[in-house]
């Protein structure tokens, strides 16, 4: 095992990190302070966002630790296919701009749930409701505290300050549980006071920051490398060196990189063996890959994609507090635009490490070498990064923290308010006791989250396993009867029942297959049905295959299930709603960019390298 990494900050770090999140609060505080009195106001900001704040909290709520630390360590080990799931966002983005944007928004719904009653039936609004509700605490905000909170650890050392020692000592409160109870205070106490046009506004400014202070990282990273020989070669010059040799070291070809990627090639690909080759450049692995096999381009959106980008409620309500349905159009052109350039702050990091450190992979045992490739960030931070500006980066990654944990715990409070107190228990409350009700669960989910967040931390559980399980399990039957019940007006509340049922079904039965029921019953799990990209299409199938048999089977939905902005129709009017009136405000044209973007993408690492 390598070293342990001297990370260092001085006083100008602390301020430049201070000073981030003070502009932060303030900012909250401007914009949450009026026209909070109405559940518009405050759950959809008054559905008063423009275009480049809808694109811009859109993707704060889907970045957090786990890209910045996750990303880069597995990008370390995979290589470029990391970047997959950002990519492949495009796809998902695309159908949500001409599919599903037009009659969300002319639903006039405030949550997804809601939605799913009216084209469906209220058992399947219900199931929706519990499900978001358990998914945004148990396993999206718990694991993004329990990240951030290692984050903090790692980056401030606050297991050495003398102040938290002695805590421990007397109270038995360790730093870990001090950290999170920091950070989700942090995170919550402007979300809880402003609603979502306080973390809307403030996402602004994380997105920016995010982005100024990945992308300097990248570069400063390819001038290293670029210098290596110890010269200085200009400043133009040394980036195209060391892109150069970033790309020609990660073909892992020979030396060092080829012995590092070679000791560990069973763990990347299943049933690898010594003559098996990798290409650590290429966005198309095969199908064995432990996590990036080439079918989530083709499958991912439809298996997860739709129900994490399309009706997950915390990604969702930032469309729906939109001005109109241009801006919503707009700002999700523009997140797909952030989404193509964010593998270039999250995963090629890990590329330039590789590159420069290849020793890691080589050691032996691989839960340590997984262990020291989630170092990545801070040691390009230390190895890149002089001391003084080291804050900035760290606002980075603390913003995106701060902004799913805000995204999460309003759209939280959201569903609760609307799709359980209001429905089950105060029909009749008015707009100031919603507004309170939502302040007050807010509260109570986030310290449910800290608690949870605290039982992972004890746990000894991988966040990149309890994340994908979860997702693999949560996304596919709710994804499927979705995108059945947009298109097609023929399928009905009883096929939308029987793809929960046996959509859920399939993915425990498989969860037990590949790990616990082979154990019990003495034989080895298919390497194949182990991987979640796997198992989860394979409960999608099931839950299309169910969805599409029971509805047949039973009449069909009431005319008032299938109207306009519950169906999607090629001639319908709403299709053809703000696509902008301008040919360079065309909805069109820049969509047409970001997909021709993607694809070149998909070309040049991929095909070409």
């Amino acid at each position: 095992m390598s070293e342990s990494i001297p990370f260092t900050l001085e006083a100008g770090d602390y301020i430049a990190f201070l000073l981030y999140f003070a502009a932060l609060i303030a900012i909250g505080y401007i914009t949450g302070r009026k026209k909070n009195k109405s559940s518009t106001d405050y759950f959809l900001a008054g559905r008063s966002l423009p275009w480049y704040v809808v694109g811009s909290t859109y993707i704060a709520a889907n970045i957090s630790s786990e890209q910045f630390i996750g990303m880069i360590g597995a990008a370390y080990i995979y290589g470029i296919c990391v970047a997959t799931p950002e990519w492949s966002a495009v796809i998902a983005f695309s159908f949500l701009i001409w599919v599903f944007i037009p009659f969300l928004l002319n639903s006039k719904i405030f949550t997804g749930p809601e939605f799913l009653e009216q084209r469906f039936n209220r058992w399947v609004r219900d199931a929706f409701a519990l499900l978001t509700i358990f998914m945004n605490i148990i396993v999206i905000m718990g694991a993004v505290l329990y990240g951030g909170a290692l984050s903090i650890q790692e980056f401030f050392h606050l297991d050495q300050l003398p102040f938290l020692q002695s805590l421990q000592v007397n109270t038995s409160i360790d730093p870990i549980w001090f950290s999170i109870l920091l950070l989700g205070s942090i995170a919550g106490i402007v979300a809880v006071y402003g609603g979502l046009k306080s973390v809307a506004w403030m996402d602004v400014i994380t997105v920016a920051v995010m982005i100024f202070g990945g992308l300097t990282l990248t570069v400063m990273g390819w001038m290293l490398l670029g210098n290596e020989d110890g010269n200085s070669n200009g400043l133009f010059q040394s980036i195209k060196d060391g892109f150069g040799i970033m790309i020609e070291r990660n073909k892992a070809e020979d030396g060092q990189w080829l012995n590092a990627v070679q000791n560990h090639i069973s763990q990347l690909i299943f049933g690898a063996d010594e003559s098996t080759t990798y290409n650590r450049l290429s966005v198309l692995q095969p199908l064995q890959h432990r996590f990036f096999p080439w079918i989530h381009w083709a499958f991912s959106f439809f298996y997860v994609g739709l129900w994490y980008m399309v009706i997950n409620q915390f990604m969702i309500q930032r469309i729906f507090a939109a001005k109109n349905i241009y801006h919503a159009r707009v700002g999700i052109v523009f997140a797909s635009y952030i989404k193509i350039l964010l593998p270039f702050i999250v995963a090629i990091p890990g590329l330039i490490l590789f590159a420069h450190h290849p020793e890691y992979l080589s050691l032996n045992d691989w839960d340590t070498a997984q262990q020291e490739a989630d170092k990545g960030y801070v040691r390009l931070l230390q190895i890149i990064v002089p001391v003084g500006l080291r804050g900035l980066f760290l606002a980075a990654v603390f913003g995106a923290i701060q902004s799913t944990i805000s995204a999460v715990l309003n759209s939280t409070s959201t569903v609760f308010t609307f799709d359980v107190v209001k429905r089950f228990f105060r029909p009749d409350a008015n707009e100031k006791s919603l507004v309170k009700i939502g302040r007050l669960s807010s509260v109570v989910f986030l310290f449910l989250a800290m608690f949870w967040a605290y039982w992972l931390a004890g746990s000894g559980k991988g966040l990149f396993y309890y994340v994908q399980m979860f997702y693999s399990l949560a996304g596919p039957p709710f994804s499927a009867l979705f995108l059945l019940g947009s298109i097609w007006p023929r399928i009905n509340g009883k096929g939308a029942i029987a793809s929960i049922v046996f959509g859920f079904s399939t993915s425990i039965i498989l969860n037990f297959y590949s790990g616990i029921l082979p154990s019990i019953l003495g034989y080895e799990p298919q390497p194949y049905l182990s991987t979640f990209p796997i198992q989860a299409l394979i409960s999608w199938i099931v839950s299309m295959v169910s969805c599409t048999v029971v509805s047949l089977m039973t009449a069909p939905p009431r005319p008032e299930q299938v109207r306009d902005h519950l169906t999607f129709r090629i001639r319908s009017k709403l299709i053809k709603q703000g696509l902008g009136d301008r040919w360079y405000s065309s909805v069109t044209l820049w969509w047409a960019g970001s997909i021709t973007l993607m694809f070149g993408l998909i070309i040049v690492f991929g095909i070409v390298l």
